[in-house]
């Protein structure tokens, strides 16, 4: 990254930013959630967001848009950001059939985002919960977890149990949680 990150604590100032994003921060202080805040350039990957882990002390979550193969069911998958994934273990494990990554034109629709943005707080955007959250369970045992505004400019430092006990009802989703290896290649090899 160019650009030095900037932390703050609470909302932006900044009244120009995107409506999607503002949504977001208007949702935590409506439910009275601290959190911290990373501004920093363009971050639509784990590998951008590293130093920004080590500006906010956390880690940052990986959140998988992904669907069936017909586009019908779709769903959000939260795991460690550092973790490797297979579709098709998740796939087994859900017990649907074979996922993909969502389109992009589905994202928008559903979730209101683009690619690069995508966040368990853009949920809040799935009206008509069409889509089913995953949580892998490496990720319930952190304290703080990152996610995007909705907008990969920023990025959050929140409670791990804020997320769940109070952002979850307040969306309406109810995670499933789910176990993914971080060796997939030796769990295909053991499972087939």
């Amino acid at each position: 990254m160019n650009k030095t990150t900037e932390i703050y604590s609470g909302r932006p100032s900044d009244s120009a930013r995107d409506p999607v994003e503002m949504n977001c921060y208007d949702l935590l202080d409506s439910l009275g959630i601290d959190y911290m805040r990373a501004d920093h350039e363009h971050a639509d990957t784990i590998e951008i967001c590293h130093p920004i882990e080590k500006e906010l002390g956390c880690k940052i979550a990986k959140n998988l848009f992904l669907a069936n193969r017909q586009q019908t069911d779709f769903y959000l998958l939260i795991m460690p950001g550092d973790k490797p994934f297979k579709t098709k273990i998740l796939s087994k494990l859900i017990g649907t059939s074979r996922l993909s990554f969502g389109t992009e034109e589905n994202m928008e629709k559903l979730l209101k985002l683009h690619p690069g943005s995508v966040s368990i707080l853009g949920l809040m955007n799935d009206k008509e919960k069409k889509i089913h959250l995953l949580i892998d369970n490496d990720i319930a045992g952190e304290e703080y977890i990152g996610f995007h505004p909705c907008k990969n400019t920023s990025t959050l430092k929140l409670k791990y149990d804020d997320i769940i006990s109070k952002i979850l009802p307040a969306i309406e989703h109810e995670p499933v949680f789910v176990d993914l290896p971080w060796d997939p290649d030796n769990y295909i090899t053991e499972q087939a």
